[in-house]
């Protein structure tokens, strides 16, 4: 049990969440694209050079709802649910990280060209992905980073998520959901609207791929070591998955190319919690 009142949004606030996704979902364009038998669901939005959104561990493309139309005015932004995850097909055994990586770069690759430059942006767990698939793939022109998994530092999260698969029943299923999007996503409880959480719902029943591993691993520090393209790295004020004031400085010290940056008064998911200004400081990062 967790310790959060009951959940209930009126059918107004869940209206208005579906009407939301679903004007941002009809202004981008679904792509099937398949590699080794395993189907990758991409979509596109907007016009201009190639802008890669990669989801977070218990995610899908909606992780990016609040900045896709942002994104997508100077950008042509492709935002993939990744295979194993939302929409996408399932890997075949035995579904590891490899597979996940190779089959992302395939599939994007003949959507945009193996050899076109990118920009490549991802989200926690889909932070990690991002630099792995920049060095699988190359041809990376800017990498940014938001509350990215893998650093293998101490993290702050002070509250144990739920498993939310146990719940009996719709209401407490629901009020899992939110306890696990407070102790872990979102800083302010109030920011726990109906759209965060069809967009997390959504996302922790499609979730097929086991990340939590690799989240906690340490892999990210030697993919980085490897790159000389800038770099943004960005977390939230107050993301319990880490401490940026240690993980930021480790990552920039002597590569002057990259820049490390704390939004305020946000949590982990810090694109949706405060879109506005990370949606400008992509644009100002990726030009």
């Amino acid at each position: 049990m967790n310790e959060m009142q009951s959940i209930a949004f009126s059918p107004d606030d869940i209206a208005a969440a579906a009407r939301i996704i679903a004007a941002v979902e009809a202004g981008t364009t679904v792509r099937d694209v398949e590699h080794a038998g395993t189907r990758v669901r991409w979509r596109s939005a907007g016009e201009g050079p190639p802008l890669v959104l990669l989801h977070g561990g218990h995610g899908s493309w909606r992780h990016w709802i609040r900045n896709v139309q942002a994104l997508a005015r100077r950008y042509t932004v492709w935002l993939p649910d990744l295979p194993s995850y939302g929409e996408s097909g399932t890997l075949p055994p035995p579904g590891d990280w490899d597979q996940l990586i190779a089959t992302t770069a395939a599939t994007l690759d003949q959507l945009v060209g193996a050899h076109t430059e990118i920009h490549l942006a991802g989200f926690s767990f889909g932070g990690l992905c991002a630099a792995r698939l920049a060095a699988h793939r190359g041809h990376v022109d800017r990498l940014a980073l938001l509350g990215a998994a893998g650093h293998g530092t101490p993290r702050r999260q002070q509250t144990a998520m739920v498993n939310w698969r146990r719940a009996s029943g719709e209401q407490a299923l629901l009020d899992d959901l939110r306890h696990n999007l407070r102790a872990l996503m979102l800083h302010d409880e109030r920011r726990i609207d109906a759209l965060a959480m069809a967009v997390h719902r959504q996302a922790c029943e499609t979730t097929r791929f086991r990340s939590k591993a690799l989240s906690l691993g340490n892999a990210m520090t030697p993919l980085l070591d490897q790159f000389s393209m800038p770099m943004l790295l960005l977390w939230g004020e107050h993301d319990v998955t880490a401490y940026p004031d240690r993980v930021g400085p480790m990552w920039v010290q002597g590569r002057p190319e990259r820049t490390w940056r704390v939004v305020a008064d946000a949590g982990h998911w810090v694109q949706f919690e405060q879109a506005e200004e990370v949606n400008g400081l992509l644009l100002e990062f990726f030009g």
